[in-house]
């Protein structure tokens, strides 16, 4: 009886996958037994995760202290008379805050639509209306006030929304109270990356070169009066936490015929 043939057309792309293949080779194994990664639910058209913290959803200011002068409007929470710092501390965090000029616009430079968002009470990200309207860069929207100015003015005009998306790295102190390590900070205004891992100098005052001072490993965030009526809205904190695992070997090597090979 005689085997029928397979088809050219069959056997052509069968040979090409087995020659592109690669061999298996020998697996790296880490030796670390990680934690399972926790399941977080993503928020809808930038809303909160399901491990948010809200600390503004339209409807009241209960998550602040010092917001007995602000007030909110249509949804928005408008600057009022002094800062507002929130109840909880945070350190290490994903901030996501929305925010407005007010309109029409009026005055320049700095005295245009000027508020900041201050990471641990100290550390200031800075909120201007910088849509034609010129000031030092380094105090423009976006920058860190007086250490560095963004990377790009990703700026909407007054009266529309902008977004700011941050990723914060607190510092860390020795128990002497000097820098262990600086702060960070990775910030998308509009989806626009403007800060890239930018370490901080210090804290940001007007009056002085920025220092670091010893403080705790969490304090509030604050937003700033600066007599402007800036709005906010959609404002909502994640806690980070590094990917948990212990290393219970040495890292190895898992041959093909399942031998271990230890690498030192």
């Amino acid at each position: 009886m005689k085997t029928a043939a397979w088809p050219i057309s069959f056997l052509v792309p069968l040979l090409i996958t087995c020659a592109v293949l690669p061999a298996r080779g020998d697996e790296y194994l880490n030796g670390i037994e990680w934690k399972e990664p926790a399941v977080v639910t993503p928020g809808e058209n930038g809303g909160p995760p399901s491990d948010a913290v809200v600390l503004f959803d339209g409807k009241d200011l209960s998550a602040w202290n010092g917001a007995e002068n602000w007030k909110i409007e249509n949804g928005a929470m408008v600057c009022g008379r002094g800062d507002v710092r929130t109840k909880e501390g945070f350190g290490d965090c994903q901030l996501h805050i929305e925010w407005s000029s007010p309109t029409p616009a009026t005055g320049s430079g700095q005295g245009r639509g000027n508020s900041g968002v201050f990471f641990m009470d100290a550390y200031e990200l800075q909120v201007l209306d910088s849509y034609n309207n010129t000031t030092y860069f380094d105090g423009q929207a976006g920058a860190i006030y007086k250490q560095t100015p963004p990377a790009v003015n990703a700026m909407k005009p007054p009266g529309t929304w902008n977004v700011y998306d941050v990723i914060w790295t607190a510092p860390r102190f020795k128990d002497d109270g000097s820098l262990q390590s600086p702060a960070y900070i990775t910030a998308l205004q509009n989806g626009v990356l403007i800060l890239n891992h930018f370490a901080l100098k210090g804290d940001t005052p007007y009056t002085r070169p920025p220092q670091y001072t010893k403080h705790a490993d969490r304090l509030p965030i604050r937003l700033q009066d600066h007599g402007n009526p800036t709005r906010f809205r959609n404002i909502w904190v994640r806690q980070i936490k590094a990917a948990e695992g212990k290393q219970v070997r040495k890292p190895y090597l898992k041959k093909d015929d399942g031998a271990e090979v230890p690498l030192e």
